[in-house]
């Protein structure tokens, strides 16, 4: 299946799916995943293999974790976001599909941190709010 850059059709079909998931973003300094540090070589190898995603930033590493493996290892981070998942296979090269998305929960009150990977885009919305969250994106996908 090749990826669809056409905006209406990736709107019409967006379907998105909330996770079970509750979900923390996490920041931690690179040196913390340096065997010298306080993360073992095992925890580290964890959280790197179970973190939904990864991002190397100046600051730090960030990590979007389960929050409950963030928490049996000390870890806070920010959240809790359930991601949904727009499951339509959006081409990175699309234009328009995260400003559409965005403006539609915007207009609603809801933040939206939006992750594109290479089949799909995920949006991590605050927990309380993911059902409201995607029937709004069912909407907008029923509109277009």
């Amino acid at each position: 299946m090749s990826a669809e850059k056409e905006l209406a059709l990736l709107l019409k079909n967006l379907s998105p799916v909330v996770s079970e998931e509750d979900y923390v973003f996490v920041s931690l300094p690179e040196a913390q995943f340096s065997p010298d540090e306080a993360f073992s070589n095992s925890v580290v190898s964890t959280l790197l293999t179970n973190a939904k995603g990864v991002f190397r930033e100046s600051e730090g590493m960030t990590l979007i974790l389960d929050r409950e493996l963030a928490q049996q290892h000390g870890l806070k981070g920010e959240g809790p976001f359930k991601c949904i998942t727009c499951e339509v296979h959006s081409s990175l090269d699309a234009v328009g599909m995260t400003a559409a998305v965005s403006a539609a929960l915007s207009n609603a009150g809801i933040s939206a941190n939006v992750v594109a990977a290479f089949h799909h885009d995920h949006i991590f919305v605050q927990s309380a709010k993911a059902q409201r969250a995607s029937n709004v994106l069912k909407a907008l996908s029923d509109r277009s």
